[in-house]
Formats: C-alpha cells, structure tokens, sequence
C-alpha cells in the first residue's frame, strides 16, 4: 500500500537526494567548526562540567563566557 503510494508521487526521489545532502553539510559544518577551535577553547569547554565555582555565571552568550575565562586566570 505505501509503496503503491510513493510509486504516484511524482519526484518523490529529490527529497531523498536533498535529506542526503542536508545531512552531509551539517556534518561537515559540525566537522569545520570542531576542527577550528582555539585550543584554549577547548580546555576551557572541557574543564567547565567539573567547575564547582559557577557563581551564577550565566554562560549562554559570549560574554559571559569571556568573563568566565578571565576569571580563571
């Protein structure tokens, strides 16, 4: 029944064709993105789950972020 469905669906290819390469460009921005960090970046993400000093610090954006950073130095 669902097979006899998609068969009358004209052009019903292109959406597989465009899933498939959706997917692939967000993987490869994912990858870019990764693989461009700043390695102090990267050690500050990687240390925050253990901090036990969160003062309220709100680290949604960028700038909180940076003071964050600062403060540990």
């Amino acid at each position: 029944m669902i097979q006899d469905v998609l068969r009358d669906i004209g052009g019903i290819g292109i959406y597989g064709i465009i899933s498939i390469c959706l997917f692939f460009l967000v993987f490869i921005g994912a990858l870019l993105r990764a693989c461009l960090l700043k390695k102090s970046d990267v050690h500050f993400m990687s240390s925050l789950p253990l901090r036990e000093d969160n003062e309220g610090a709100d680290l949604s954006s960028t700038d909180s972020v940076e003071s964050a950073r600062s403060r540990d130095r």
